[in-house]
């Protein structure tokens, strides 16, 4: 089957998060026989922080930030079988939704994939004129990154047909174990860009302890932090290109995941950073979040911090030889539950049943 998905960025990891999850799904699902292009406009600088080249198993095409290059692109949603609309495109995205929609013929399927969910649905509760929301029942299925049954049940009381999550997974070719390297060491790392609604939360999970540690070393990696203030046992990196996210992950006696405050507060949403970091047999403190446990067990496969106090007594306790237990034990569970393989198996038969029941309704 042909897809056409329209998202942020597949070939730029820079200000777009989702980057690895496209990666290793898309390129999971073209293992199983899909035909995927890949549309990203040119925007945020992203196009010259790339971190790979227009892969062999997925077209990619790059298109200007202009309204015309936008309908070019949403016209070719009518040579796909499944048309995917993603959330964060970054460029008129409720034009573009609305072009593809317009577009793609009536026996294809045509999905919304939010990667911000919670974000999302805050935007389409302060308004019943919201675009998405007056689309919603035009789509035949939503998409989520995560969000567990509470995205699921938001999204069908405001209209969705159907709402799905897929959730983030490892891709063992690219986030496996490597050897540390002394730029990346340090007593707890932290890798994210600077975000309005994770600011708050990484001066409480990371700074917190930071401050109150000032003989350890801190490393702290992402986009836009280069005029926060910090304590001089931070170094600060900025952007990390995702071919060092390995070496970055199993340098540092623990890596934090820092949520979101928007996915923390509704929970089962695993960011990609907690399967790369245990891709790469890393230990990690992940702030709390509700669901967790379905994907790794706390105090065994993945430490998790409620507050920065939490973070500070972690880390102070924690031997190398046990952070080494916890990232193998880590490993072994993303690697026997959580792979963009088994991901891609679970989308591949949701999207062939979806795919039936649109051609049965034409």
């Amino acid at each position: 089957m042909k897809v056409a998905f329209y998202g942020s960025s597949l070939l730029s990891a820079y200000w777009n998060g989702a980057a690895t999850y496209y990666r290793g799904l898309l390129r999971a699902l073209a293992r199983r026989g899909y035909e995927i292009t890949f549309y990203e406009p040119d925007v945020y600088d992203r196009q010259r922080h790339r971190d790979i080249d227009p892969p062999d198993w997925c077209k990619v095409v790059v298109y200007e930030a202009t309204v015309g290059a936008v309908q070019r692109v949403a016209g070719e949603a009518a040579l796909a079988d499944i048309v995917v609309k993603a959330s964060g495109v970054g460029f008129e995205d409720h034009r573009l939704l609305r072009e593809v929609l317009k577009a793609a013929r009536p026996e294809a399927l045509v999905i919304f994939w939010d990667v911000d969910a919670p974000a999302t649905l805050a935007e389409m509760r302060s308004s019943d004129e919201h675009p998405l929301r007056c689309d919603l029942e035009r789509l035949d299925l939503v998409l989520t990154y995560g969000g567990g049954e509470p995205v699921v049940k938001a999204y069908r009381e405001l209209g969705a047909v159907e709402c799905v999550p897929i959730y983030n997974a490892v891709d063992p070719e690219t986030h496996h174990p490597v050897p540390p390297e002394a730029r990346y060491s340090a007593h707890l790392a932290f890798l994210g860009n600077r975000l309005p609604d994770r600011e708050a939360r990484m001066e409480m999970f990371f700074l917190y302890p930071a401050y109150r540690s000032l003989d350890r070393r801190f490393v702290l990696g992402g986009a836009g932090w280069h005029d926060k203030p910090l304590p001089a046992n931070v170094i600060y990196l900025d952007h990390v290109p995702t071919a060092e996210h390995n070496a970055f992950n199993v340098s540092a006696n623990a890596v934090l995941n820092i949520s979101r405050a928007s996915m923390a507060e509704t929970g089962f949403s695993p960011a990609t950073r907690v399967f790369e970091v245990a891709g790469a047999g890393g230990c990690l403190i992940t702030d709390d979040w509700k669901g967790i446990e379905l994907f790794l067990k706390p105090g065994q496969e993945v430490l998790v911090a409620r507050d920065g106090q939490d973070v500070l007594e972690l880390t102070k306790d924690l031997t190398p030889a046990r952070s080494r237990e916890i990232g193998e034990r880590a490993l072994q569970r993303v690697l026997r539950d959580h792979t963009y393989a088994q991901r891609a198996c679970e989308l591949d038969r949701l999207l062939r049943q979806s795919t039936d029941r649109a051609e049965a309704v034409v």
